[in-house]
């Protein structure tokens, strides 16, 4: 059986209508740069995530640099996020002049960790990114609150997390600004590059609009030095679609990590992401951890399985940030989750028969000959390890 990571092509055909009618409107009315359809998307995503505004943006790396300019962030100042996330969270800082800082994960959510966050903070903090990291939100009452006792803004990364909830609050909705990426793969995905900032403060919403637009407060008329950070009308009209199907797509990921769980949940070796009680996780990424996760990736590729690391690299240990000097160890709940980490196919239209066989090869791996044979052949195959025998388990306990 072949299990693919992701197949957009799947909910595009059970789309493909709506999507035709949507993409004749942007060309009947011949607005290619916002427009209408932006507008119409941005005023129902808003109402989506429980907010006053949303602001449409040509992707979430943008999103992320546009909220942190409008909220006052440049140079000298200093950002606290964590360093498991995508390298655009701490790109987004490092465009606006600023430093970024880093905290470790709870070891159990791979989310920020509260308890770390004071003893970051600086004279020169300004801000904080909580990354939602793979569909479930970080902790943000105290999160929040240690923010307000320091006057500092909280700008949420939600690019992985929407329709995620935190004590039924929306991802996005809960700190100064809410920050998501369309990109195609995304639970809320467009055909292309798109993103969107979240508010209910009325005056950064208006300055990520002007930022958005080369400054433009009228057409010509620049208040402030901006960019180019438009959203696409045929994003904008592709989005309004899929955000009619998005609660039903998010509840079948939700399905299949059940399904995952119930499985997976009984094989030695493997452990289950850990769901936080304080809200709804939406699974953007299904991702568990073991050790030989590079032998099990090989095994599962030979069975036809297609899977991923998020992310094999933090963001401290990337020849980009060497110069922040924080050598190996400096996060180790970050690290740890590094060398075992191995994403599993998980979209919407994903199969139970195809979660069934995936499930069933992990635990061949883990718990059979098969897994002790390749990871033989690996031990093998390494400088040092010439003629060492593997006489357990690849991943037992």
């Amino acid at each position: 059986m072949i299990v693919p990571f992701v197949d957009l092509k799947l909910q595009y055909e059970a789309i493909r209508s709506e999507v035709a009618v949507a993409l004749q409107g942007v060309l009947d009315q011949a607005a290619f740069a916002g427009g209408p359809s932006v507008a119409r998307f941005e005023k129902r995503f808003a109402e989506f995530c429980g907010v006053r505004h949303a602001i449409g943006v040509s992707s979430g790396t943008s999103a992320l640099w546009l909220a942190l300019l409008a909220s006052g962030i440049g140079r000298g100042d200093e950002v606290i996020t964590v360093p498991n996330t995508f390298i655009a969270t701490v790109e987004a800082i490092s465009f606006t002049g600023a430093k970024p800082v880093f905290v470790d994960v709870c070891e159990d959510s791979c989310l920020m960790d509260p308890r770390l966050l004071k003893g970051a903070i600086t004279p020169r903090t300004k801000a904080v990114i909580p990354v939602h990291l793979f569909g479930q939100t970080a902790d943000m009452d105290p999160i929040m609150q240690i923010a307000a006792d320091h006057g500092l803004s909280v700008i949420e990364d939600a690019c992985q997390a929407h329709g995620s909830t935190y004590k039924e609050k929306k991802a996005g909705s809960m700190g100064d600004a809410g920050c998501f990426s369309f990109y195609p793969g995304k639970n809320l995905g467009a055909y292309g590059e798109a993103g969107a900032v979240v508010t209910n403060n009325d005056k950064l919403a208006e300055r990520i609009a002007i930022l958005r637009d080369h400054g433009q407060t009228r057409k010509y008329c620049h208040s402030i030095i901006g960019w180019n950070s438009r959203m696409d009308g045929f994003q904008g009209a592709i989005l309004e679609i899929k955000l009619k199907h998005l609660e039903d797509w998010n509840r079948a990921r939700k399905g299949h990590a059940r399904l995952y769980r119930d499985f997976l949940s009984k094989v030695n070796g493997v452990r289950c992401p850990m769901e936080q009680p304080y809200g709804e996780h939406v699974f953007h990424i299904y991702s568990i951890r073991v050790a030989w996760r590079d032998e099990l990736m090989a095994y599962l590729a030979e069975k036809g399985v297609s899977c991923a690391i998020h992310y094999p690299v933090p963001i401290h240990l990337q020849e980009a940030y060497r110069f922040l000097g924080l050598p190996k160890g400096s996060f180790p709940a970050t690290e740890a989750a590094a060398e075992e980490m191995v994403s599993l196919p998980m979209f919407a239209e994903l199969t139970d028969p195809q979660i069934t066989y995936v499930a069933d090869q992990i635990k061949t791996f883990m718990e059979g000959q098969a897994g002790i044979d390749h990871v033989q052949r690996a031990i093998g195959e390494r400088p040092g390890y010439k003629g060492m025998r593997l006489n357990r388990r690849p991943a037992a306990g």
